[in-house]
């Protein structure tokens, strides 16, 4: 199925939860390399809270404008370290995968979909999963990891019910009915497509 590459998810947190431990500009460099590039944006309606998420391979940190540069530099910090952790919880290893793939079988096809190997990888970039049922194999692309748990379920779901209906014809198509969030899945993927199709345009207000 079609993808596009996807933003991740924000977290906000109070300003005043944050401890007194500085980070040094060298871990926070590394921690940018991470995602190539971090931009902060300021504004003058935020006063208690600092926020961030993902928006492809930048970082983007919400904070107050009356924030000094040394309080601006430590809540980077803490906030790629809440991002990462917030997202080395999400991924789940390609033994889960299949798991989850057998799961979703019982649930939804009476177990009669039944994949020799589903894993993780990295070279999809223009697809969210594939298919090759001959030889009972799934694979996910790598950046569905991260995005809600539903929405990785479908995918999965989709790639299963291949292993059924090889096409797209109208039995695929009932077959996916079973699953009740297909249309929110859905949404929720094309949403991540039309918004890294936008064009990347400074804030002049808070987002």
């Amino acid at each position: 199925m079609p993808a596009e590459p996807s933003p991740g998810l924000a977290g906000g947190i109070p300003v005043r939860s944050a401890g007194s431990n500085q980070r040094s500009a060298a871990a926070r460099r590394s921690r940018a390399s991470a995602t190539n590039a971090v931009e902060v944006r300021r504004s003058a309606r935020r006063n208690r809270t600092v926020s961030a998420y993902r928006e492809g391979d930048r970082t983007i940190v919400l904070i107050p404008a009356r924030m000094s540069e040394a309080e601006e530099q430590r809540w980077v910090g803490v906030m790629l370290d809440k991002l990462a952790a917030q997202e080395r919880k999400r991924v789940i290893g390609d033994g889960e995968l299949a798991e989850r793939a057998e799961r979703l079988s019982a649930q939804y096809f009476e177990g009669r979909a039944r994949p020799a190997s589903v894993r993780w990888v990295t070279n999809q970039n223009t697809r969210w999963g594939s298919c090759t049922p001959a030889e009972g194999s799934i694979r996910l692309s790598h950046r569905l990891q991260g995005m809600p748990e539903y929405v990785v379920d479908y995918v999965l779901v989709h790639e299963l019910a291949h292993l059924l209906v090889p096409g797209h014809g109208p039995r695929f198509w009932r077959l996916l009915e079973a699953y009740p969030r297909t249309e929110r899945a859905r949404g929720y993927l094309e949403g991540v497509v039309a918004a890294d199709r936008l064009p990347h345009l400074p804030a002049a207000r808070e987002e």
